[in-house]
């Protein structure tokens, strides 16, 4: 875990309201976001974007990580223009982040193990205390194989 200054960005997508005790009941909303986005051609259909990593952004939060927040799926921009209706456009704003890397395995393990070690740790141990506004996951080359995939979180902090 690192502590950097992230210069703020756009980025569009499809979202969905959900707080993580419905997404580890089995019945979250998450799973289906990923799969509509991942249809052919919607990514196609994004102008303007900036190169190819995926971005989850989790926003919007209620509270805290027991709350609702809003989930977004997506890739960074240079501009809104000409966007298809369906997507989302989201401004990640600059700030402080603690950055981590997951360890290497299945996006469907590795994405809750390093979220629940987050959640465990204390202020000091963070680097600061969480903002609660925005928090995101890049999915760059690391995870173009889904059962082998390493990931980097960085949440956001006040």
């Amino acid at each position: 875990m690192n502590i950097q200054h992230q210069a703020g960005f756009y980025i569009a997508g499809l979202t969905a309201r959900t707080n993580n005790a419905h997404e580890m009941s089995g019945k979250g909303k998450i799973g289906n976001i990923w799969q509509q986005f991942l249809q052919p051609n919607l990514v196609a259909r994004i102008p303007n974007k900036i190169g190819v990593d995926l971005i989850a952004v989790y926003t919007d939060y209620e509270t805290d990580h027991t709350g609702h927040y809003t989930y977004l799926l997506g890739m960074p921009i240079q501009s809104a223009e000409s966007l298809p209706s369906n997507l989302t456009v989201r401004h990640i704003p600059a700030g402080r982040y603690a950055v981590f890397s997951s360890g290497r395995g299945p996006i469907k393990r590795i994405v809750p193990e390093i979220w629940q070690h987050i959640w465990s740790m204390s202020p000091e141990e963070l680097g600061g205390t969480r903002a609660f506004k925005t928090d995101y996951e890049i999915y760059d080359q690391r995870a173009a194989d889904p059962e082998n995939a390493e990931i980097d979180v960085y949440v956001g902090l006040r």
